[in-house]
């Protein structure tokens, strides 16, 4: 049976009203049930039939689909929320849903379903899979949104984009599921994650028991100032979501090493370090002691279960130290941080060796083998209880421990302890590499 739907009526506000559709059989009387609240309101959304895109690309090489009952749409969010910071959403709604229609007599019921969170309807006492699609909500986030764009411009000019910096839910949010954090790399966005999210989402058993976020930063600046920013968001979540399961962080190059701060114990050693003495004898003062107390002392986060690192260069790349490492950290500019850092240089500080920098690092130089905060954090291990895997890419070469993936050699991306460690055939956009996503894949299920 065909029925014939109005195309657009939410404008008016009729998705609450009984709408007269024709149908071969007859008549319908058609109503959309009254929403549980306003983010599950149709009228604040465009639904767009899947098979009005054309879908393709590097990033979706391999559509994620359930066959099944329903139409598989992408509801869109007209506007922007207002309020995506506080429950630390997108700004714009772009979810994968699934239209039922139920029959009584001569009336029909139409719903709106997550198949993300429901993967069959009941019809006529009977259950049927449900219809999805959970590539296309993805393609078109990125298609119009093309967050892609500023990867480079943010590590360029951070503070330019600091407020594209934060933790986000790809999903509504589910308490039952862990949550899986991807944190991307210098010069990336969220996007060098399409691929993997989209082929784990292909997996029912994924889809049931994880659900994907996204941490994203200006990759400019130093990658302990990002840690303290990922922090912040972690400390947010717990007061916004009070029940969840604890965190599996999943980092890519310098997200890897972000997400490494995460399951390190600190405490003041690296301040120590720097300073030659402890924060509370060190002379700074207001926002420069704040802000780098924040980067220096830390301990593990208790919410963190399980890292997963990826082409992370721990010890650092030579290519941060070469001349294509100079030009680039010439090239990034940090106001912000550039104050603090004279606050501290003015300071007396006890120990020489904490006057030594002649200018801010950003984010190339951490990078550097022999940064100063490199060479204190490889001195300390990972927190114990927080397993941790490596996935390391090999150009083809085959000569491991000499192996490298193109910019972070073997001897930086290993790390003893590893529960699991696997080389891949791949240069550093291991991400994206069928193997290392398929690694990931086997951590997640073995490991619920």
């Amino acid at each position: 049976m065909t029925i014939f739907l109005p195309q657009k009526c939410p404008i008016t506000g009729s998705w609450q009203r009984p709408t007269n559709v024709i149908s071969q059989e007859g008549d319908y009387i058609l109503r959309c049930p009254k929403p549980v609240d306003s983010a599950h309101d149709p009228s604040r959304y465009d639904l767009i039939p899947i098979d009005t895109l054309n879908i393709g690309g590097t990033f979706f090489q391999n559509p994620s689909t359930r066959n099944g009952v329903g139409a598989p749409l992408v509801a869109v969010e007209r506007g922007e929320n207002p309020q995506f910071r506080q429950h630390y959403a997108l700004r714009r709604v772009y979810a994968s849903v699934t239209a039922v229609i139920k029959f009584a007599g001569r009336r029909a019921e139409l719903e709106f379903i997550d198949p993300l969170t429901i993967d069959q309807v009941t019809l006529s006492q009977h259950a049927f899979p449900l219809a999805a699609d959970f590539t296309a909500s993805l393609a078109m986030l990125v298609a119009r949104e093309r967050p892609d764009r500023i990867g480079f411009a943010a590590t360029l000019r951070p503070e330019t984009y600091v407020d594209r910096g934060r933790l986000c839910q790809l999903q509504q949010f589910d308490q039952t599921r862990t949550p899986v954090i991807f944190v991307h790399g210098l010069q990336d966005t969220p996007v060098g994650w399409v691929p993997m999210i989209n082929s784990l989402r292909d997996d029912p058993w994924i889809r049931k028991h994880y659900q994907f976020w996204v941490f994203s930063y200006p990759s400019g600046y130093p990658y302990p100032y990002s840690a303290i920013l990922l922090r912040r968001d972690l400390d947010g979540i717990a007061r916004a979501f009070h029940s969840r399961k604890k965190i599996v962080l999943v980092g890519h190059s310098m997200g890897g090493m972000i997400s490494r701060l995460m399951a390190t114990d600190a405490k003041d050693r690296i301040w120590r370090s720097f300073f030659g003495t402890t924060p509370a004898t060190t002379p700074l003062t207001g926002e420069t002691r704040r802000l780098l107390q924040e980067a220096l002392v830390f301990n593990h986060r208790p919410e963190i279960k399980r890292v997963i690192f990826i082409s992370t260069p721990h010890r650092g790349s030579a290519l941060a130290s070469g001349w294509i490492g100079r030009i680039g950290s010439s090239l990034i500019r940090t106001p912000l941080l550039a104050s603090i850092y004279a606050s501290a240089r003015q300071s007396e500080i006890a120990d020489p060796a904490a006057r030594q920098l002649k200018r801010l690092p950003n984010s190339v130089d951490t990078l550097e083998p022999k940064d100063r905060f490199v060479l204190a954090v490889n001195k300390l291990p990972l927190a114990p209880g927080i397993p941790y895997h490596s996935i390391i890419g090999d150009r083809g070469r085959g000569d491991t421990p000499n192996s490298s993936d193109g910019v972070v050699p073997y001897w930086s991306s290993h790390l003893d302890g590893a529960q699991s460690e696997l080389i891949v055939h791949s240069g550093h956009a291991a991400q994206r590499n069928p193997e290392a996503i398929r690694e990931v894949e086997r951590i997640l299920k073995a490991y619920p």
